[in-house]
């Protein structure tokens, strides 16, 4: 068993145990945002015995509009349909992993949450956890029944652009931008056509909710954190964003993880945002209290 709820975070060694067992599914999520094929070589290469692959962008986005965002959510139907592929049922326990300290693995616990299956789980220091722990990896696709997954409802909150919108500078809600700080200020932006955040966002790093080794920190440090930035304002209140919606569901997930249940995810997150010229940016440090 590793820190925190262990319906959220399976270890390596738990992991192993249920390799065989037909009620685990293990879903490789590794991604590259600036390679696309890099998740499905490096599957190829070699991966968790038995896992699938699921592909940020085919299995985990919509279609793109030019105004929806980088990573829109998939249609339901079209979700619930991969997670059939995959062999899920409605008593499966998801064990999702990556490369990345739960980057894009989170993403894959995040759907499953919105499609309203509950046992669902990230492998605490993911792929590179795995290698040093076990000599096991495999090159071969598992052979899979269909699964009769069916949507439920959802059980994570998730907002719009107009609710966001709405509750800019408002006290008593909090939205949390997890990109990088030099992306968050505006003085980077590798991704997007426009730099900046937006207005009264503050800034969590999806990269702070983990220790150096990629492990997620314990269930009270994470909690302590975040209130601290929650400022009293109830978890239910916490929006987060991202660059595209993808890395913000790590923080939902710690948030989660560390007993604070309910925080909302903007899906369309900044490149939603931006599509948009009449909608506010800022650039530079967070807000003050007094400014939020």
């Amino acid at each position: 068993m590793t820190n925190g709820d262990p319906q959220l975070l399976v270890s390596v060694e738990r992991l192993r145990k249920h390799l065989n067992d037909p009620r685990w599914r293990v879903v490789d999520v590794r991604h590259d945002l600036f390679d696309q094929d890099a998740g499905i070589r490096a599957y190829r290469a070699g991966h968790i015995p038995g896992a699938v692959f699921a592909n940020i962008d085919v299995d985990l986005s919509g279609k793109k509009s030019g105004s929806n965002g980088r990573h829109p959510l998939p249609p339901r139907d079209a979700a619930v349909e991969a997670f059939q592929r995959w062999g899920i049922n409605a008593d499966t326990q998801i064990v999702a992993y990556d490369s990345q300290g739960g980057q894009f693995a989170a993403r894959m616990w995040w759907v499953a949450r919105w499609l309203g299956h509950q046992q669902v789980a990230l492998l605490d220091g993911g792929w590179p956890a795995w290698l040093a722990n076990t000599d096991m990896a495999s090159t071969s696709e598992p052979d899979l029944i269909r699964g009769k997954f069916t949507a439920r409802e959802s059980l994570v909150p998730l907002s719009t652009v107009d609710q966001v919108q709405r509750s800019l500078h408002a006290r008593e809600h909090v939205l949390l931008d997890a990109r990088a700080p030099e992306r968050y200020r505006g003085e980077q932006e590798p991704i997007d056509p426009v730099a900046g955040h937006i207005p009264g966002a503050f800034n969590r790093p999806w990269q702070s909710n983990l220790n150096s080794d990629q492990t997620f920190k314990p269930a009270s440090q994470l909690r302590s954190e975040f209130e601290q930035l929650m400022q009293r304002v109830p978890a239910t209140q916490i929006t987060h964003q991202c660059g595209s919606g993808v890395t913000a569901c790590h923080n939902v997930f710690a948030m989660e993880l560390a007993g604070l249940p309910g925080s909302s995810l903007y899906g369309g997150s900044w490149s939603e945002w931006i599509a948009d010229p009449s909608r506010p940016i800022a650039t530079g440090n967070e807000p003050s209290r007094d400014e939020s």
